[in-house]
């Protein structure tokens, strides 16, 4: 039944919804859909900063190591927290950096062109900033990125079939660097199998994780994924800056970072001062410089609430709720006509992420319309509505009012007022 009172049941039947009061609503208690940009601010991530600032007033220099936790090994403890909703051991995972920053550390570690085999594998519906990166490590290397950087197709504008990927992984590549989730479609890719091409053809694969992990559980060690990245403020909620992580497999921790730094050096003797470099036995190898305390602080907080919530039961209701936003439109019959909403998200729960791209002519202006309706959305050039209903802090009846608050914006023709296109931040 499709209907307010169903909606407050499965309220009702949440086992998540008494953490929804960890987190602190928007003025105005407006409906919060983009959390797969900026997740919101918690009581405990608040908490941690407010602490982190007290040990800064109190200890000064001291903090380093008489913090709690001590600022000297905050990314590696950090880490450790963060390798259960990965599937990776503690010395796998380290909190440093920001995601753009990581993929070149990485890339430049995994990407080693020689012969024949240069170029580097992507989608042509990867985030820009990876497209970028991609683009001046092959220059760095000599090589042309018009030649050397393959992205791969989409045959529906949508999504990227793994098939093409794996197609894609011939002799002449040397690295491939995918998306777990495609931003504009919320698809998610089959990482395993991904990894598995890779490795049966001597490539390294590495993933962007950033629309991900704190969404969906992974399981990289099981996989055998090479490397990954991801960002904390997106669904890990550490706030807008918040610091990057990032995986290597245990197997490669005697691999030099292509990018050194001290705070990559091997702890015991980072004091040394020495110039020969030794690094960390561990994913902390590639560090650079040194933790963001403060930043961190509001991560250390949040990945609390998520070893309390667990992340399959957060990846449970994370698909319980865009199915409902999927079945709301069309049973208020927002797919046909005069509404003509789309659905560009795969409708297979296996191969979508945690959000929802709904797809409009007007959707710049029912972006605003929303807004000002009190409902926060996402935009995405040309078309595209992204709604990410987040496990943690989304209700079912704000997936309902959603709903309907698209059918009223198209029935009272707001979608026709105002300019067209995005606002300078989308």
């Amino acid at each position: 039944m499709i209907s307010q009172d169903d909606a407050l049941r499965r309220d009702a039947d949440d086992p998540l919804a008494h953490i929804r009061q960890r987190f602190y609503p928007l003025s105005g208690d407006q409906i919060y859909m983009d959390g797969n940009s900026l997740g919101l601010l918690s009581v405990d991530a608040e908490r941690s900063i407010l602490a982190a600032v007290d040990q800064w007033k109190r200890l000064g220099i001291d903090g380093w190591l008489t913090a709690e936790p001590d600022w000297f090994t905050l990314g590696e403890q950090l880490g450790a927290m963060m390798a259960p909703l990965v599937g990776a051991t503690p010395d796998e995972v380290v909190v440093t950096g920001s995601t753009t920053v990581n993929l070149h550390s990485l890339v430049s570690t995994f990407y080693q062109p020689e012969g024949a085999r240069r170029r580097i594998v992507a989608t042509a519906h990867d985030f820009p900033s990876d497209v970028y990166a991609l683009q001046s490590q092959i220059e760095l290397r000599g090589g042309d990125p018009d030649r050397d950087l393959v992205l791969v197709p989409s045959r529906d504008g949508r999504t990227i079939a793994e098939t093409d990927i794996i197609a894609a992984l011939d002799d002449s590549v040397a690295l491939a660097l995918l998306p777990s989730v495609l931003y504009r479609s919320g698809q998610l890719l089959d990482i395993a199998s991904l990894a598995a091409a890779g490795r049966e053809r001597g490539i390294a694969v590495g993933f962007d994780c950033a629309h991900s992990v704190g969404a969906i559980p992974h399981h990289f060690n099981a996989w055998e994924v090479d490397f990954a990245f991801w960002c904390s403020y997106k669904y890990l909620n550490a706030g807008p800056g918040g610091p990057g992580a990032l995986y290597v497999n245990r197997r490669l921790h005697q691999t030099k970072p292509g990018l050194t730094g001290w705070w990559g050096y091997l702890k015991q003797k980072q004091f040394d001062m020495v110039h020969e470099w030794e690094g960390a036995p561990s994913a902390g190898a590639w560090q650079i410089s040194t933790v963001p305390v403060i930043a961190a602080a509001g991560l250390l907080g949040s990945l609390t609430i998520f070893e309390e919530a667990g992340i399959e039961p957060i990846r449970q209701k994370s698909l319980q709720l865009t199915a409902y936003l999927i079945e709301l439109l069309d049973a208020l019959n927002l797919t046909k006509s005069p509404y003509s909403f789309r659905i560009g998200t795969p409708l297979d729960p296996a191969a979508r992420g945690g959000h929802v791209a709904v797809e409009h002519t007007d959707a710049a202006r029912i972006v605003r319309a929303l807004k000002a309706r009190g409902i926060v959305p996402d935009f995405r050039a040309p078309d595209v509505i992204r709604l990410a209903p987040v496990a943690l802090y989304t209700r079912f009846i704000d997936v309902w009012q959603t709903a309907q608050t698209l059918r009223d914006i198209i029935d009272a023709g707001e979608h026709l007022q105002g300019e067209q296109g995005r606002s300078l931040v989308a």
